[in-house]
């Protein structure tokens, strides 16, 4: 059995599987650390952002260019590039007067893209040749 919700689990000796624990212990990131890894995932919760990173993932575009594409305002768009920024999800370059933004990296598409096929997997039928067509 390994049930031990009623358990101390601050107590070594309530274990049932010590070196089990002792291992995942050992070889867990920090608190901190998964704490800003779940603030991370929280960016990834929105999905007018995920909307802007896919975009991204296909061509660097404008402001202006990802509130037409995906039929907001260039208030909207701005306010959640600001928050992509923040989180070093995008970068922008200046071309004269106007901004683009790109994926600030290849992780960014590599979650992007984990996360479709995690979908595609969770959704397809084994074998279907038309779930997930590009």
């Amino acid at each position: 059995m390994c049930d031990a919700t009623d358990q101390n689990l601050a107590d070594e000796s309530q274990f049932i599987h010590p070196n089990i624990v002792a291992t995942v212990q050992k070889e867990s990131p920090s608190p901190e650390l998964l704490s800003d890894l779940a603030d991370l995932y929280k960016i990834f919760g929105d999905s007018t952002r995920v909307q802007i990173l896919s975009a991204l993932r296909v061509h660097e575009m404008c402001v202006g260019d990802l509130a037409g594409l995906l039929n907001m305002t260039l208030s909207a768009v701005s306010h959640q590039l600001r928050a992509l920024r923040a989180n070093k999800l995008v970068k922008s370059r200046r071309d004269g007067k106007i901004i683009f933004y790109s994926l600030a990296d290849a992780h960014v598409e590599a979650i992007l893209d984990m996360g479709l096929e995690h979908l595609q997997e969770i959704n397809c039928p084994p074998h279907d040749p038309h779930c997930f067509e590009e």
